[in-house]
């Protein structure tokens, strides 16, 4: 295990493996998915913390592979079921779950009939264990050409609404009960924003799989969190850290040859501690001490 770990680390750190490399279609096409995701996930990251839906993001994501196990059974593109199985499962949780107290509840109903329906898809479909690995773990350097381009249509897409609905859905997300009685849709906001998430986590689980989609949607906007309470700097940090994980992830895992996703997770993981302990520390440091 030692010699493997060592081969890896030095493979990791030669250059010219991960020059050569670059130098294919494919890799490059990973490369802007993954930074097409990352300012995706940034951008929508703090609104899923402050509105506590971190596990409404792992029952989306784990229903992305309903979606995507019915379309490998059906033959049809993996992506187009992964948005769908992901959308219907968001909406699903916006309007079970619009009230906190009733949204764990709704999203483990939810999730574990969408599991089970996984599980069956996966045995109906045909044989092909990579596909199928690939839906837990991602497959970033199969998007191509067409999910690479479907990923930018969704990305411009859930931008543009997330501007359009940006300042009432953060009041909404911050004190939702203020919000209601100052007239904000809070219940269709939460259907949209639901929306918004489904195609993101959708996407997410092509780069990093069903089982760590957490870590470019959740640890990024965690840890800019930890840094500073201005929503603006918060979604700025969060793009910036879902960046260096996403692309950071591809580029390290290029010359070992090692999934995608363990780098991925790594490196938000380390993000997150250091951004932890650089904000108890100035927490620390404006505290009164007293006399």
């Amino acid at each position: 295990m030692i010699e493997k770990l060592s081969e890896v680390f030095t493979r990791m750190v030669d250059l010219q493996v991960t020059a050569n490399l670059l130098s294919y279609d494919f890799v490059r096409q990973a490369i802007l998915a993954a930074a097409l995701l990352g300012l995706l996930a940034g951008a929508i990251g703090p609104l899923i913390v402050s509105r506590q839906m971190s596990f409404a993001v792992h029952g989306t994501s784990e229903l992305s592979l309903t979606g995507a196990a019915a379309a490998l059974l059906a033959g049809i593109g993996v992506g187009v079921g992964a948005i769908a199985g992901s959308v219907v499962a968001a909406v699903l949780f916006g309007v079970l779950g619009a009230r906190a107290r009733q949204r764990d509840s709704a999203i483990a109903v939810v999730l574990s009939f969408g599991l089970g329906l996984s599980v069956l898809f996966l045995w109906l479909g045909p044989s092909r264990a990579g596909s199928k690995f690939s839906l837990l773990t991602g497959q970033v350097v199969s998007v191509g050409d067409g999910g690479l381009g479907l990923l930018l249509a969704c990305t411009v897409g859930v931008l543009v609404v997330l501007a359009f609905v940006y300042r009432p859905l953060l009041f909404a997300s911050t004190d939702p009960e203020v919000a209601v009685a100052r007239g904000v849709p809070v219940r269709a906001l939460s259907v949209v924003f639901a929306v918004l998430l489904g195609i993101t986590a959708a996407f997410g689980v092509q780069i990093v799989g069903a089982l760590l989609v957490l870590s470019l949607l959740i640890t990024p906007a965690a840890a800019a969190a930890q840094l500073t309470a201005s929503p603006l700097r918060t979604t700025l940090l969060a793009i910036a850290f879902a960046e260096i994980s996403a692309v950071g992830g591809i580029l390290l895992s290029l010359a070992p040859g090692v999934p995608v996703s363990t780098f991925i997770t790594a490196i938000s993981f380390a993000i997150y501690v250091i951004c932890r302990l650089i904000g108890t520390r100035t927490r620390n440091r404006r505290s009164p001490i007293p006399v």
